[in-house]
């Protein structure tokens, strides 16, 4: 057997190690080159692995959930007697009409299969019973005559009219509760059945629940459990929430999808957010920054890559659209869209997951009240958008029903005041509730 070690290449970006997240082979199976045969998830994305060989897979570097260095043995390969392509499983070739030997001349006939035994007939069985209801208050049709009485019923003591209306219905009086002397079946006691039969049968009550399920944390759950737990360890989170009247903010929003109809481009709350956030940013650079923990450096960023977090069958992931500041609205609600599906359906590049300056999450109609968002480790800044809701408002000393909305911003406290935190977004919410000249040339 000629072995061929496929030890785990360098994923890019100084990637160390990786984490098998998916197995596309197992031993004993025969691949070709460039065949996938494992997802390996970095801290970035998960990457897709050839095999670098032709051959069969003899050991597999490890089970799902593992974590593998960089230049360790992920596959192992047996690749003799693959030169010519041959899948290591011989197969005959067929033989043709030329190469089947002829049948010598005194060979008996070979005999002839027998005839299956035709088939023993069944005897068709008997029709069933009439169904009875007994919830329904109609008279029910009376018992055809010679319909003899039980045998458990012929035993109870009862008078002959309670015999009757048990024929006619059908019940077996041994199924009555008594209460007269003897065991004697009273009227009453007939009645009190009928109406329990006519009410169906009691509720069922709630089982109790048992069991437990154990799943182990790997993929992307296990990166996010890493990543939050740093972060809410790290750093001294503060929040801020403000309220935010956005009914001129709802106007402007549906007049931009009356407008952008034939282009098939729907505007939500957040390319109106995220332009404003850009805005506000060219005044507040401390909050478009990242912490260097290595170099214990703050990096202020003039571009703002805006990280749009986005749940997914996998867990929640932070999609990037790059240059936010540069992008008029409609382009940025077709570059938000397009990333969310992107992370969503997994075809979201590295590219396309990396580079955030800030984030901005949103649980849409679930959002509540207020929230408390967790920072994206290196960023020093998130924001959170809450429900909008319509409320009754005082507007100049009188109450209006305003469309109003919260949002819910985390700082890293060790390098954004809270001074410069609120004025921040005190400047979102000047810009939301002033559509018409905010946004007059974006």
């Amino acid at each position: 057997m000629s072995e061929h070690i496929f030890t785990l290449p360098d994923l890019g970006e100084g990637t160390v190690e990786a984490e098998v997240s998916e197995w596309h082979v197992k031993v004993g199976d025969f691949v070709k080159e460039d065949q996938p045969v494992a997802d390996m998830l970095t801290d970035k994305a998960a990457v897709e692995v050839p095999a670098p060989v032709t051959g069969t897979i003899v050991r597999l570097g490890g089970e799902l959930g593992d974590i593998i260095a960089v230049g360790a043995p992920l596959v192992v390969f047996d690749t003799s007697g693959t030169a010519s392509g041959s899948t290591g499983k011989s197969t005959p070739a067929p033989a043709t009409e030329s190469a089947k030997p002829a049948a010598p001349a005194d060979r008996p006939a070979a005999p002839q299969k027998a005839a299956p035994a035709a088939p023993i007939p069944v005897a068709p069985a008997p029709p069933p019973l009439p169904a009875v209801n007994h919830t329904n208050d109609a008279p029910p049709a009376p018992a055809p005559a010679g319909i003899p009485e039980s045998i458990t019923s012929a035993k109870v003591l009862t008078s002959p009219v309670i015999r009757r209306l048990a024929r006619e219905h059908r019940i077996d009086l041994a199924t009555v509760s008594s209460s007269g002397p003897r065991g004697r079946i009273l009227r009453s006691d007939f009645d009190a059945h009928l109406a329990k039969l006519k009410r169906g049968p009691a509720p069922i009550a709630p089982r109790k629940r048992v069991g437990a399920k154990e799943i182990k944390v790997i993929g992307m759950r296990r990166v996010i459990a890493q990543r939050m737990s740093a972060s809410k360890s790290e750093i001294p989170h503060f929040s801020y929430i403000e309220e935010i009247d956005i009914t001129e903010l709802e106007r402007f929003r549906q007049t931009l999808n009356q407008q952008y109809a034939q282009y098939n481009l729907k505007f939500s709350y957040l390319p109106l957010l995220v332009q404003c956030i850009a805005k506000a940013l060219a005044r507040f650079p401390q909050c478009n920054a990242l912490y260097d923990k290595e170099r214990n450096v703050i990096v202020q960023h003039e571009p703002v890559h805006a990280g749009v977090a986005t749940q997914t069958p996998d867990g929640l992931k932070v999609p990037v659209v790059h240059h936010a500041e540069a992008m008029s609205l409609p382009e940025l609600a077709q570059a938000i869209g397009m990333a969310a599906e992107a992370a969503r359906d997994g075809t979201a590049s590295k590219a396309q997951l990396t580079g955030s300056t800030i984030t901005v999450t949103s649980l849409g109609k679930l959002g509540g009240i207020a929230s408390t968002p967790v920072i994206n480790q290196p960023q020093v800044s998130i924001i959170g958008v809450n429900r909008a809701v319509d409320r009754p408002m005082v507007v100049n000393g009188g109450i209006h029903i305003r469309r109003m909305m919260n949002l819910s911003a985390s700082f890293d406290h060790r390098f954004v005041d809270g001074y410069d935190a609120a004025a921040f977004i005190q400047a979102i919410k000047e810009m939301l509730e002033n559509p018409d000249h905010t946004f007059a040339t974006g």
